[in-house]
């Protein structure tokens, strides 16, 4: 069992339970998903960037990325329908509380003039997103062997009903949110 899901049944569960006075235990918010997402607008020109982004999302996550396609075509960016133009990672379960731990405690802190994680970046409904410049901050990406620096998107989606209550779960999860 992951660090993060042991904190979270001893420790974060009976803390939100006594602050916001539930009265059941299923009103406790907790971690519902993590999507990582990734966009690759060159994809348009070469076929094998989608497959090294998978690749590089699978050995960050631990889990097998799925290529997102063009909803649309769009000719101001040369991009057709059904093109594929970006990767992403469903994270549920262990796998989830495990990429929590490691983004917070080592991959976050290995950014360059880090603050911290913007605390607005909620959005109305519990659930949190937040994007990274570069996948070189996680330890197991290799720096040789990447072609090219890509940002991705990190969305957490909780089951909180508002922003505080959210806030305060991703706080008690150990989240680095600046001041």
């Amino acid at each position: 069992m992951s660090r993060i899901k042991e904190l979270y049944d001893k420790e974060i569960a009976p803390a939100l339970m006594k602050k916001y006075s539930y009265k059941s235990v299923m009103q406790i918010p907790k971690l519902d998903k993590i999507v990582i997402n990734v966009g690759c607008g060159d994809a348009k020109d070469n076929n094998k960037v989608i497959s090294s982004v998978c690749d590089e999302l699978a050995a960050i996550t631990g889990q097998k990325a799925v290529p997102c396609t063009a909803r649309k075509s769009v000719a101001n960016f040369k991009i057709r329908e059904g093109m594929a133009i970006g990767a992403k990672v469903t994270l549920r379960g262990e796998k989830m509380y495990e990429f929590v731990d490691r983004l917070f405690n080592v991959a976050l802190p290995r950014v360059r003039d880090f603050r911290g994680i913007n605390p607005n970046a909620f959005d109305g409904r519990g659930n949190y997103a937040l994007g990274i410049k570069e996948q070189l901050i996680f330890p197991e990406i290799d720096y040789d062997k990447v072609e090219k620096i890509r940002g991705m998107d990190i969305i957490f989606v909780t089951t909180a009903e508002n922003d505080e209550q959210a806030k305060e779960l991703l706080t008690l999860m150990g989240a680095p949110f600046s001041r």
